[in-house]
């Protein structure tokens, strides 16, 4: 793989090439100061002050630049529009559609002026996270708390590149102007009568969200999969074909998967706590059992994502039929009064979790052009069987028996997912189509040619993808050339994906371990609240099978409306660690008001404290998601050590913690188990909120 320094090199717009960033120049600065500083030939505080200045000089030049470009598309937009002042006057059909391209021509040089911005940004990002795996994570924290607010800042016009928007809008709305309207006189303004189609328009804009963070729906949901969208294209991108290894039915069936794995997870939530004590146990016991499952994940995640780099197929017959036999281990526990077996039954369901699977198939053969939708399908089935798993628990309140085998509120999920995972079994078998994997060799070069943004890799990666080296990785030179500081550089060049757990540790910079660390407590507060909710609801409220159901189902139903308000709206009004870390004051807000302290603990107090939690870190966990994905390392953005995997294994980890501790405040007694459960949950939040605080300026 081509270094960062030649890649930044290559893509340069060659005209302009004087007025990028010298990346070069910088790096090759910062390891003087590493030396310098070895011998005590300088001060911190000078490097620091001496950087920032050479920093400034090189952001002022970029900008000035900036803005003479701007400047001439702006002539060429003024004289354009004289022209077309002139041709409303006596219209002709020739000289509308020269006029057009025109206006085309100025949005394809935009387009080369926003990928100039882009590389820039890459860059500045990049030398500034070298510059903090140097010499500690304190550079960037200050560079940006001082230039990023500033009201002269200039900083703000590389990474959110002010006053392009109005280039934009101008000739957006020129071009809308000259469609054929039919004898129609709206304009752009009065969508969506008059929506604007112009691929030349579309790439423009795609550039500038994709340079201001900008989000919708759609993207903000996928961003909850964390899956690599990859989506920096080169600034005049011809139609990509349509990846080989993609099959819709395939892809229908991994997403299948993801609704029935999750369904299977919570069905059992309204009545485990029934199931335990009808097998002598205790209530809370439930812990334990809705627990069992994760435990199980933390181990198959692993092999499953192991396994996805050879087939995608074997993975999913295997979860299914490991599912199918969980399952019916878990319906069979009642008649065979065997808590042993109950227990047995679900760590078998949590072995069959195939979601490591479903993200990499989604990740990996999923074309660009569709691996948004595919990736907001796979967080709407996660949320759809998360809705859906309580739901159906509340309608299964029949009880009978066929032979000796009974069927009743607690065993019937067993038996329906059961016939659901045979199901899905045959369908799987009938429809879905292995994808060829390319051999070992050849892997990187086969993805380079059949997928283009990934042949621009750490370059456009860059703004999606951390920019961060790891602490081997430092004593490398991006450039091809070797720093000298080591014996390990030839082994370091190798940007290919990790190849062990400690190996991704080392990946992990303090930011991905604070993004790391809130996708934790998230998770926990959210098991704790779901996991405990029939023991509480029993005990504070005497509510039925049906009414927790119906409470934890009204939950799940929350997801997709707050998503899409937060993506479509919240999230464009302010900026990712601005949500973050209001999210998470929410989320330790719900975790208080759910506190019984003083007063009789009330219905509404449960249910409001409880929204207000739950809610809050769904939308806590797109933007934790989102930010992860853009400081974690792009070593781990593929391979089976990924950043999926990472943050899989940390959520599965903090339910594990969670209905474990379920099950040992339970011991102490139904009344203090409320208490007892949230305490964790409040000091793992505030501890992430200082965590926040303190790497808040790194999420810039």
């Amino acid at each position: 793989m081509v270094a960062f320094g030649k890649k930044l090199k290559e893509r340069q717009i060659q005209e302009w090439a004087g007025y990028y960033i010298n990346y070069k120049m910088m790096k090759k600065r910062v390891r003087q100061y590493a030396q310098q500083i070895e011998v005590g030939a300088i001060d911190r505080r000078h490097v620091l002050k001496d950087f920032s200045r050479m920093l400034d000089i090189q952001i002022e030049k970029i900008v000035l630049f900036l803005l003479e470009q701007q400047g001439l598309l702006a002539s060429r937009l003024s004289k354009l529009g004289e022209q077309q002042e002139a041709l409303m006057q006596e219209p002709e059909i020739s000289q509308v559609a020269e006029l057009r391209e025109a206006y085309r021509g100025v949005a394809r040089d935009l387009l080369k002026l926003l990928f100039f911005v882009e590389i820039n940004a890459v860059g500045l990002r990049k030398i500034l996270k070298k510059f903090d795996k140097r010499f500690g994570y304190r550079f960037t924290d200050y560079y940006v708390k001082t230039r990023a607010n500033h009201p002269y800042s200039q900083l703000q016009q590389v990474c959110k590149h002010v006053g392009i928007g109005a280039v934009v809008g101008a000739i957006s709305r020129n071009l809308g102007d000259l469609q054929d309207r039919h004898g129609s006189y709206l304009s752009i303004y009065d969508q969506p009568a008059l929506p604007l189609q112009d691929p030349v328009i579309d790439a423009v804009k795609g550039a500038v969200d994709r340079l201001s963070h900008s989000t919708n729906f759609l993207n903000f949901l996928a961003q909850h999969a964390l899956i690599m969208q990859e989506e920096l294209p080169a600034p005049v991108e011809e139609g990509q074909s349509d990846d080989e290894r993609y099959h819709f039915m395939s892809l229908l069936l991994n997403l299948a998967n993801t609704f029935l794995y999750m369904v299977n997870t919570y069905i059992v939530v309204p009545t485990a706590d029934n199931y335990s004590t009808s097998l002598g146990a205790a209530a809370t016991v439930c812990g334990v059992v809705i627990g069992a499952m994760a435990v199980a994940q933390v181990f198959s995640s692993v092999y499953f994502s192991a396994w996805s780099n050879r087939s995608y197929f074997r993975p999913l017959v295997f979860s299914s039929i490991v599912l199918f036999i969980g399952n019916l281990m878990y319906a069979c526990a009642y008649d065979l009064d065997s808590i042993a077996i109950l227990l047995l039954g679900r760590l078998f369901c949590g072995f069959g979790s195939a979601r490591a699977v479903n993200r990499r198939y989604i990740s990996d053969c999923v074309p660009l052009k569709t691996r948004l939708q595919a990736s907001a399908g796979f967080v709407s089935a996660s949320a759809l069987g998360m809705a859906c798993g309580p739901a159906l628990a509340g309608l299964l309140q029949t009880k009978f028996k066929i032979w000796k085998l009974t069927f009743n509120e607690d065993t019937l999920p067993g038996w329906v997912m059961a016939i659901a995972w045979l199901f899905y079994l045959v369908w799987l078998c009938i429809s879905f189509r292995e994808p060829v994997f390319p051999s070992e060799e050849n892997n990187t070069i086969a993805q380079a040619s059949s997928d283009p943004a990934t042949t621009q890799d750490a370059l456009e990666n860059g703004l999606s993808q951390p920019l961060l080296l790891t602490s081997a990785e430092k004593n490398e030179d991006e450039d091809g050339d070797e720093d000298g500081e080591g014996s390990e550089e030839a082994k370091e060049e190798s940007r290919a994906p990790v190849n062990s757990i400690g190996a991704a540790y080392r990946l992990l910079t303090p930011s991905v371990k604070v993004q790391l660390l809130i996708y934790f407590m998230l998770k926990y507060a959210m098991e704790v609240l779901l996991s405990e909710s029939s023991v509480i609801t029993t005990y504070y409220f005497g509510w039925s099978t049906s009414a927790v159901a119906i409470f934890l189902a009204s939950l799940g139903i929350t997801v997709l409306p707050v998503n899409i308000l937060v993506g479509s709206y919240i999230s464009n009004m302010f900026e990712d660690r601005q949500i973050l870390l209001a999210s998470e004051i929410m989320v330790c807000v719900g975790i208080l008001a759910s506190f019984n302290v003083f007063f009789k603990y009330t219905v509404p107090q449960y249910v409001i404290s409880g929204l207000i939690m739950f809610v809050s870190a769904e939308v806590l966990e797109g933007v934790n998601l989102a930010l992860l994905s853009r400081v974690m390392s792009s070593r781990l953005s593929r391979g089976t050590y990924n950043g999926g995997l990472l943050s899989t294994e940390a959520g599965t980890l903090a339910r594990v913690i969670a209905d474990a501790t379920i099950t040992l405040a339970g011991y102490l007694g139904d009344s203090v188990l409320l208490n007892v459960t949230l305490l964790p949950s409040l000091i793992i939040c505030v501890g992430s909120i200082v965590a926040t605080c303190f790497t808040y300026n790194s999420l810039y």
